[in-house]
């Protein structure tokens, strides 16, 4: 471990090939070398990915420096480019002035009291779900990966666009799918052709854009054509009005904040359900004691009452526990607008500032055992509430925190309570299941368990 007091001390530079830098090593094995670069640095250092100079911060009181103490030095990394192809311009991708005025516009529609008229929809969505679950042979194990997809898939159309678009929901989720694959593979390719080449990926990109913008403006036009008053998200963001302005937003970013929407609580929620489930397998003590809490809180009631999820406490630590070994956002990058210092170390303006919640969640300083799973962690005053608030990052940090972090925080729990209160839930066996850091923390293959 590097330690200096010198104020003019250089980042310590991670050794790389020559002309490569780190590149490689980070497209074989991001996760092994980000836990090499723990290991043998304290606060930052500086590597070369992709011919551009990196500064990982290693320390939460930096990252919250980065996100948050001088946020307005830092803006989005040249790696959302690719997000935009398919995003659009929406409050993932966007930046400055016009990134504040749409955070304006869209924050209303995410309070505590707006969501709670949308917890119904979810309790709902999840019992049909279960129920049609329920009727499928269970002799053999499920794909919980994919059926959490069609979960979230199902609520994300009802919350957002009010409706479940009967018909189109399996094309709108197979575009949105390639789109996300798409740009995984292209945010990982040293080579990127410009998108305008009429490359085999960059049609099929093209197809699956046009596919999901028909849907969504679709739904817009309707919206505009019948202006009734609704509770969905969709209709909480036609009805914004800028406070300074009184504009309203326009069909564009109508559509590119429902797009990140759609994207951000479909996949991500997903993703962590079937993380969750794979953590209970392998934990049958805590799966039983989540079991308990939910069938004494809940009862046998189909749909239980809003409310009674507010009392789930072990149910919440759980879902906590796994958003930190496995973090949906596990790294995030930020570029310098003019030089910033990190202590005795200058980031340049220009290079890229590397925040990681994956390494962040398993600091052995900050997380004893770190890759152990124990909800314990999160109990009512236990060890999360001693620590600094940016060793924990699960949403981000800073002004730029998730907009829909309790949105699905309220959806984790709800899926997670009435999921293992229906079934008895048993490891597959025969999966060696690693974490992919692709755009978000995925699995390296589908999670599967055996459902009774």
């Amino acid at each position: 471990m590097e330690t200096s007091t010198d104020p003019a001390q250089p980042v310590p530079l991670h050794p790389g090939l020559p002309f490569l830098g780190n590149t490689l090593a980070f497209l074989r094995n991001p996760l092994g070398t980000l836990h090499t670069l723990q290991q043998n640095h304290d606060r930052i250092v500086h590597l070369r990915i992709g011919g551009r100079n990196q500064y990982l911060v290693l320390q939460p009181e930096d990252a919250k420096h980065v996100l948050q103490e001088n946020h307005r030095n830092y803006g989005r990394s040249p790696a959302f480019d690719i997000l935009k192809i398919f995003l659009g311009n929406g409050l993932l991708t966007s930046d400055g002035d016009f990134w504040r005025r749409q955070r304006r516009l869209a924050q209303p529609a995410f309070h505590r009291q707006k969501l709670a008229a949308l917890t119904q929809t979810m309790i709902s969505e999840t019992a049909d779900w279960l129920d049609e679950l329920n009727d499928h042979k269970l002799t053999e194990p499920v794909n919980v990966s994919q059926a959490f997809m069609d979960v979230t898939m199902r609520i994300v159309c009802k919350t957002l666009f009010g409706s479940d678009s009967s018909g189109k929901l399996d094309g709108l989720s197979n575009a949105l799918d390639t789109l996300n694959y798409l740009a995984n593979k292209r945010m990982l390719s040293p080579l990127r052709l410009p998108y305008a080449w009429p490359t085999p990926d960059n049609r099929r990109s093209k197809r699956a854009r046009m596919q999901v913008d028909s849907f969504i403006y679709g739904l817009i036009d309707q919206r505009r054509k019948t202006p009734d008053e609704r509770d969905d998200l969709l209709g909480m963001l036609l009805s914004a009005e800028d406070e300074e302005t009184g504009e309203r937003m326009s069909d564009q970013q109508l559509r590119d904040e429902s797009v990140t929407i759609f994207s951000a609580g479909h996949e991500t929620t997903a993703v962590s359900m079937a993380w969750t489930i794979h953590l209970l397998t392998k934990h049958p003590d805590v799966l039983a004691r989540l079991k308990a809490e939910s069938q004494s809180i809940l009862g046998d009631a189909r749909t239980p009452p809003p409310d009674a999820f507010r009392a789930l406490t072990y149910t919440m630590q759980v879902v906590q526990e796994s958003l930190r070994l496995y973090p949906p956002a596990w790294i995030m990058s930020r570029r310098a607008h003019q030089d910033d210092h990190v202590g005795p170390y200058t980031i340049p303006a220009g290079d890229t500032a590397l925040v990681c919640p994956y390494l962040l969640h398993r600091d052995p300083t900050n997380w004893p055992a770190p890759n152990r799973f124990d909800p314990e962690r999160f109990a009512p005053g236990g060890p999360k509430d001693n620590l600094h608030s940016y060793a924990y990052l699960p949403f981000g940090g800073g002004p730029r925190l998730c907009i829909g972090n309790q949105f699905a925080l309220m959806e984790l729990q709800i899926l997670l309570a009435m999921f293992v209160r229906r079934f008895a839930i048993k490891d597959a066996g025969n999966q060696r299941i690693m974490p992919k850091p692709l755009i978000t923390l995925r699995p390296n293959q589908a999670i599967r368990a055996i459902l009774d």
